[in-house]
């Protein structure tokens, strides 16, 4: 007979990420399906739900960190870089509600332990 044999999978929240805002850039022309999809499909990537969430606000939190440091040394003052650093993360979040309905969906999904015989 043959073995069976246990294959974890492990999700990266980087790549859960990355393949967030590439489907969400490519289909950005469907309202409600193309956030739908690409939580999903970046949730079943980052392993789970609690990555997949962490995956969702990832690109804010980096867009956030570029505003601060682009403005921060653009004008010399940190406080201007700490405003346009919350700006940016203010703007940026509140477009991932229908991202982490997919996300968490799709973080359901991902199965730790595949089966091959």
């Amino acid at each position: 007979m043959g073995k069976t044999v246990l294959v974890y999978r492990r999700g990266s929240v980087v790549a859960g990420a990355v393949w967030m805002v590439v489907i969400s850039l490519l289909l950005f022309w469907l309202p409600v399906a193309g956030p739908l999809i690409a939580g999903f499909v970046g949730g079943k990537k980052a392993g789970g739900v609690g990555p997949a969430i962490l995956a969702v606000f990832l690109p804010a939190l980096i867009l956030s960190a570029l505003c601060f440091v682009f403005a921060t040394a653009l004008t010399g003052l940190p406080l201007i870089g700490l405003v346009a650093g919350t700006s940016g993360f203010l703007l940026s979040a509140p477009g991932v509600g229908l991202l982490m309905v997919g996300a968490i969906l799709g973080g359901l999904t991902h199965s730790e332990v595949k089966l091959c015989s």
